[in-house]
């Protein structure tokens, strides 16, 4: 594809995701969830019809995924990559100011789904403390490598490592958080951590939203094994990203 190609490429998926009513069902759909194009046209605030006119839109452009299940049409979004790129553009159209002051929702700033892998505080708070312990190493290529403490204290928890590093995506890497503006986990083993953390109900989902709820089972087991100390979900809301790092206790290893 020549540059030209390129730039048209680009200009076709920025309109189509610069169209109000498709932001809201492209970020809606950054949970991981399906969705039917019923349940979007609700959420975008358009009629059925035009719900129908935008998902085909989108769906020509590979932004999103059908998924047919008898007489039920469901849609998603096509890759981590098209949730990569929104996640990014978030974090773009929030201009830095001199004082740092996110505007995120209370509840989804504390913890979210950042497509198939966690997002908010406390992701941030957990991906600072593997690295002050030693868990994750940083690659020539910005991506992460487990020491073998880490491999350990993840294989610990469950995750099957080797298995991970034989899919095809990445293995493990910073992804930037658009409420903190600072890094969390990303790639297939923070895929692994987030369904570890469901799984034992560290965290439970919710059905219609991002939003993620530390339970009080998994407030102690984050505490424990990560040695972190957590602020209470209210509070969390107003902790900003240099004073989210001071509450990482580096005094002992995970």
């Amino acid at each position: 594809m020549n540059v030209e190609h390129h730039d048209i490429g680009i200009s076709h998926v920025a309109a189509a995701i610069a169209e109000p009513a498709r932001t809201k069902i492209l970020c809606s759909l950054m949970d991981g969830h399906a969705r039917t194009s019923t349940e979007l046209a609700t959420i975008a605030e358009v009629s059925a019809s035009t719900a129908s006119a935008h998902l085909a839109r989108l769906k020509e452009l590979a932004l999103v995924r059908l998924h047919v299940q008898g007489r039920h049409r469901y849609y998603s979004l096509a890759d981590k990559r098209v949730a990569q790129a929104l996640e990014a553009l978030m974090v773009i159209s929030q201009n830095a100011a001199p004082t740092f002051s996110p505007r995120t929702p209370d509840r989804l700033q504390f913890a979210r789904t950042c497509y198939d892998h966690m997002a908010g505080t406390l992701a941030v708070l957990m991906h600072d403390r593997m690295l002050e312990a030693g868990w994750l190493v940083a690659t020539d290529d910005e991506d992460y490598q487990l020491s073998e403490q880490g491999e350990g204290a993840f294989e610990g928890m469950g995750i099957e490592v080797k298995a991970l590093a034989l899919l095809r995506r990445r293995f493990a890497c910073p992804c930037l958080d658009w409420s903190m503006r600072r890094p969390h986990l990303g790639g297939a083993l923070g895929a692994a951590l987030l369904q570890t953390a469901i799984k034992r109900k560290w965290v439970t989902q919710d059905l219609d939203s991002r939003a993620l709820a530390l339970t009080e089972v998994g407030r102690k087991a984050i505490s424990s094994r990560f040695d972190i100390e957590l602020p209470s979900q209210a509070r969390a809301a107003q902790v900003l990203p240099d004073e989210a790092k001071r509450r990482v206790t580096a005094s002992s290893t995970p």
